[in-house]
């Protein structure tokens, strides 16, 4: 497998793809083109998101005004019920993200706070 499989060259919408789903963590593979979240849309999600720009960028802005780019390779911790909307993804290369949902509070209670012992 691979996450650059079965892209197609013409994306009519955004294509979302789980790669490994369970009780714990959530992982998808993103595929945009130019696609936006709705204006009158935001993302709140329940668990906190780690997103990562594979290839080319996209703008993620926040309720509060704050505004992120990320180019190739750029990465971002969102927590839970942070709201947040893709405002810009690339409309000529595309862009591939790599986002994992998961619970760190649960995670943190399961292993510690993550602090070397």
């Amino acid at each position: 497998m691979n996450i650059f499989d079965a892209i197609p060259n013409d994306l009519a919408g955004e294509q979302v793809t789980d790669i490994l789903c369970n009780e714990q963590v959530r992982i998808k593979r993103i595929l945009s083109k130019g696609h936006t979240t709705p204006a009158e849309g935001w993302f709140d999600h329940d668990d906190d998101e780690w997103v990562m720009v594979v290839e080319g960028a996209g703008t993620i802005l926040f309720e509060d005004g704050t505004e992120q780019r990320l180019d190739k390779g750029d990465y971002l911790h969102i927590p839970a019920h942070t709201k947040h909307k893709v405002t810009w993804t690339d409309p000529d290369r595309g862009t591939v993200w790599l986002a994992v949902h998961f619970d760190l509070e649960l995670s943190v209670r399961r292993h510690g706070d993550g602090t070397p012992s």
